[in-house]
């Protein structure tokens, strides 16, 4: 069975059909830049272009970096502030073309990655965190899942975790491995003291790098591990959400 996916980036769109079977893109994925400003007529025209790319027709699931409920968004910390309290669900199903349904993307990633990947199989508290333009998170309790969390807002040393420790944050201030991987253990250690998880799963486009950064973290106590469906997860997730899965 396959099911559209796309994931929406603070940098990038990209979307692909999902194989529901195998949890992996049946297809090369599409990717375009996100416009900036990122605007919701802006962002739909690109999710649109991706959609196109395939021809596809039938359902789509999208993500979105922030809250939403009920097919609303909420929050918009990485694109424009029109986002918020836009029905998003009827402004992307109107440029597409059909139905759509709309979840954070952390939650897709973790969705996925709780089926198909690194959480696989995996009971307790499990934490998925997608380390990119900001930082995205998913709490899964015993395979059941927690909402749109957003524990990249936490405030941290002062600072809002993400602007600290995000893949972002890194190529900005052009910081080594080393010294990014230990912002990003003092992070892990504040959710951990927070919610004390059996396992972090780290994803995001830099999991494919994971043996540059995981290796230097240290004192966490859970078990870290990157994304093995890595910066697909979210398409993935999408797909299944779409699908009802």
């Amino acid at each position: 069975m396959e099911i559209f996916g796309v994931d929406i980036g603070g940098s990038g769109i990209k979307g692909a059909p999902v194989d529901l079977d195998r949890g992996d893109l049946a297809r090369e994925r599409h990717k375009v830049l996100t416009p900036q400003p990122a605007t919701p007529q802006g962002v739909a025209g690109c999710v649109a272009e991706v959609v196109g790319h395939f021809d596809w027709s039938g359902p789509i699931g999208i993500t979105f970096p922030g809250v939403v409920t009920d097919g609303v968004t909420r929050t918009a910390a990485n694109v424009d502030k029109g986002w918020i309290d836009t029905d998003a669900a009827a402004l992307l199903g109107e440029r597409v073309g059909g139905p759509v349904t709309i979840l954070n993307d952390a939650d897709a990633a973790g969705i996925a990655e709780m089926t198909f990947g690194a959480g696989r199989g995996r009971k307790g508290t499990v934490i998925m965190l997608t380390l990119g333009t900001g930082i995205g998170s998913a709490i899964f309790v015993d395979g059941r899942l927690v909402p749109n969390t957003e524990l990249g807002h936490l405030e941290l040393h002062g600072h809002e975790a993400e602007k600290r420790a995000s893949t972002k944050a890194r190529e900005d201030e052009d910081l080594s491995w080393q010294h990014w991987a230990h912002r990003v253990q003092k992070y892990l250690l504040h959710v951990e003291m927070l919610f004390s998880p059996e396992l972090f799963i780290i994803g995001g486009g830099v999991s494919r790098k994971a043996e540059k950064f995981l290796p230097l973290i240290e004192k966490v106590r859970a078990e870290i591990v990157p994304a093995e469906l890595q910066n697909n997860a979210g398409i993935v997730g999408a797909a299944m959400a779409a699908a009802g899965k």
